[in-house]
């Protein structure tokens, strides 16, 4: 089962919502070039991603290269909030440490409203 996502621009902020299942390193980079992506095109500063629906499997080695990825291809975008459900939270922390140390605002949260407090 493949990523799938909708994307909306409310104001300065851009807001995701992905499900379905990260099967293998080029579709989680693809589908974050089309968050970067949109996030330019709207003007976007801020983007929430709602991923509490989203399977995380990568491995470690994969996760760090998605996160590297994107830490190289990500233009100054304020800040990104990415919400996981529970389950997901040791990769999604893993995720953040790596796109972190390479310059990216980006902060995994437990719940929509943590999300969106730290985005103010």
């Amino acid at each position: 089962m493949a990523i799938h996502y909708m994307i909306e621009c409310y104001g300065n902020t851009l807001r995701v919502k992905a499900t379905g299942k990260d099967d293998n390193l080029e579709q989680v980079e693809n589908y974050g070039i089309a968050v970067l992506e949109a996030a330019i095109s709207c003007g976007c500063a801020k983007v929430l991603c709602d991923e509490t629906e989203l399977e995380y499997s990568l491995d470690t080695f994969d996760s760090f290269e998605s996160a590297k990825f994107i830490a190289e291809h990500a233009p100054k975008i304020s800040k990104t909030a990415i919400v996981c459900k529970p389950s997901n939270s040791l990769d999604a922390d893993f995720w953040e440490t790596v796109a972190v140390n390479r310059g990216l605002q980006v902060k995994m949260c437990k719940t929509l409203d943590e999300a969106e407090e730290w985005l103010k």
